[in-house]
């Protein structure tokens, strides 16, 4: 089972290319800070604008530089079944241990159509499956009955819930009859997702504090939740000023400040604003990261 503190991974660009040499710093730093896992070419990697070979060389050398010594969940997600399929491939291809899958933004398929398309890369995979419910961003909602039925696929091993609804865990544990990965892809509620059943978070702001959301992550897993909201609320002013703006050009900029990448997006993200800049800069100094 995949759980804990992974971290839904930056792309670092340099001269609008992909900066090799800092993703593979950033890999051994995590690995070193105690990450759980890695989540590549994502939302946060920007896989959006990565060319098909960018977004298959930064998997490469994610999963080259973890070795095996914390799991890769690479994005694969399409709002079309025969690219998502492809995108699972290249996952497989390239070392991935599992890949991530979004439901079927733009199209706003019902449910039938959601469950007919992760059951059509399901049955095109040899690697686990997660299903990413983000309603926000994909529209369409996967409801917990579909997700059951989706859950019910042998090689669907879990879900990352960016719903804001803290009643999912409970309502899809009633359904799901197999041990399965509940997520949290909301940094700013990981602690009472776990506390409703949930076993980890896919983070943002583990590119920036991987130390603290490990060590959450670990209070929550031994049922310290005093600990672990303890931890939360010294977050908190992080999580705000990193999604102040369009993401992930509050996260990049972070990680400028921790010399592990340049800041820059790529369009139709923006630079950040000062006040944003500088709003991180003190969360981040009020949790001595610099």
């Amino acid at each position: 089972m995949i759980k804990g503190s992974l971290v839904a991974l930056v792309t670092p660009f340099r001269n609008d290319q992909l900066d090799e040499d800092a993703l593979r710093k950033m890999v051994q730093w995590h690995i070193e800070q105690g990450t759980d896992g890695l989540v590549p070419v994502g939302t946060t990697g920007e896989s959006a604008t990565l060319t098909e070979k960018e977004h298959c060389r930064v998997i490469e050398i994610v999963a080259e530089e973890a070795a095996g010594k914390l799991p890769i969940l690479a994005g694969a997600g399409s709002n079309n079944t025969r690219e998502a399929i492809f995108y699972n491939d290249a996952a497989q291809d390239f070392g991935a241990d599992a890949s991530l899958h979004v439901a079927g933004y733009y199209n706003r398929p019902s449910q039938e159509g959601l469950f007919r398309h992760f059951e059509a890369v399901h049955e095109a995979s040899r690697i686990p499956i997660f299903v990413y419910n983000i309603p926000p961003r994909a529209i369409v909602d996967i409801l917990p009955e579909t997700m059951a039925r989706i859950a019910a696929l042998p090689r669907v091993h879990g879900v990352k819930d960016a719903t804001s609804d803290l009643t999912r865990p409970v309502r899809e544990k009633l359904l799901i009859k197999k041990e399965f990965s509940f997520l949290s892809g909301d940094d700013g509620t990981a602690v009472s997702y776990n506390a409703a059943g949930g076993n980890g978070c896919i983070s943002v702001t583990g590119n920036i504090a991987p130390a603290l959301c490990s060590d959450m992550q670990a209070a929550c897993s031994n049922g310290d939740y005093a600990a672990a909201a303890a931890i939360q609320e010294r977050l908190m002013p992080l999580h705000m000023a990193l999604f102040a703006e369009p993401s992930p050009a509050g996260v990049k900029y972070a990680a400028s400040l921790l010399q592990l990448c340049d800041e820059s997006c790529r369009l139709p993200i923006v630079p950040l604003s000062s006040h944003s800049k500088s709003a991180i800069r003190d969360a981040m100094s009020g949790l001595d990261l610099i």
